[in-house]
């Protein structure tokens, strides 16, 4: 666990992802101004404050860290050694419409790897983190961060979150929809969308049996802390072709054992032969 200025990078991750989820929770229900992203993406007034409220702990404690934020764009020195990439409310389409499946992500990457991280349940008040290591659930608001449960992976659910959001750099080799559809898929999961990464942090902890996307997630803000969740508390965690996450358009496949992620890296493999079929 990295230690700067007496406080861990984990602890502080933590506490930057509560004060998020506080302006989430506190602005919810009103009636809150869409800036348009383009593509039919959007952000809300919820969206600007929570970052505002996460970027300030982060710069207060880390004033020469750089920092991405999903509103704001990148600051600092672009060869930064140290970079927080902020995710102040993803599931914001869920949220603005008054559902209450969305979180905030804090990671911290220092030479390309996250080191520290959280995501938070506004509206539970659950804290999943952390340190590179150790990946814990914390509960409250009462700063005792050891106090909650190791995190730890099952199946048992056989429940798989499916992002069905754009983009999708790999079509026609992969589409989230076919993976739906494909017998081995219907004969031993059961499909959910909640829309927002806070599912990958359920894979962590046990809720949920996968979570499968496409997309290019490098640097994502919206998937470093969920995937380093899922790597510290011991998933099987790979792009969906079985390369190491972070490379290229390769999406993510994130299991709670190598079972599980066996039989849909085997899906997915089958649809990119199906798809290199197609073209030839």
């Amino acid at each position: 666990m990295t230690i700067t200025h007496g406080e861990s990078d984990a602890r502080l991750a933590v506490t930057a992802a509560r004060a998020g989820a506080a302006v989430v929770r506190d602005l919810y229900g009103g009636r809150l101004a869409r800036y348009e992203k383009g593509a039919g993406d959007f952000a809300t007034e919820a969206d600007l404050a929570a970052e505002r409220a996460v970027l300030g702990v982060l710069r207060t404690a880390r004033p020469d860290d750089a920092v991405t934020g999903e509103e704001s764009g990148p600051g600092g020195a672009a060869g930064a050694r140290r970079r927080w990439l902020v995710d102040p409310l993803c599931g914001t389409l869920n949220y603005a419409v008054r559902t209450m499946l969305v979180g905030v992500n804090v990671a911290l990457r220092v030479d390309g790897e996250t080191t520290a991280a959280a995501t938070a349940d506004p509206f539970t008040g659950e804290v999943f983190w952390t340190d590179g290591t150790r990946a814990r659930l914390s509960t409250g608001d009462d700063g005792d961060m050891e106090a909650g449960e190791e995190l730890t992976p099952s199946a048992a659910s056989a429940l798989v979150d499916v992002n069905l959001d754009p983009p999708f750099p790999n079509t026609p080799a992969f589409r989230a929809t076919s993976l739906l559809a494909d017998p081995g898929f219907t004969e031993r999961f059961r499909p959910r969308v909640i829309s927002s990464t806070l599912a990958v942090a359920w894979v962590a902890a046990g809720r949920r049996a996968a979570y499968v996307t496409d997309g290019h997630l490098a640097d994502s803000v919206h998937f470093a802390a969920g995937i380093a969740l899922c790597q510290a508390a011991g998933c099987t965690v790979t792009g969906l072709y079985g390369e190491p996450p972070y490379t290229g358009r390769g999406g993510l496949i994130a299991a709670a054992d190598p079972a599980t992620h066996a039989a849909l890296l085997a899906m997915a493999e089958r649809q990119a032969g199906k798809g290199r079929d197609a073209t030839h």
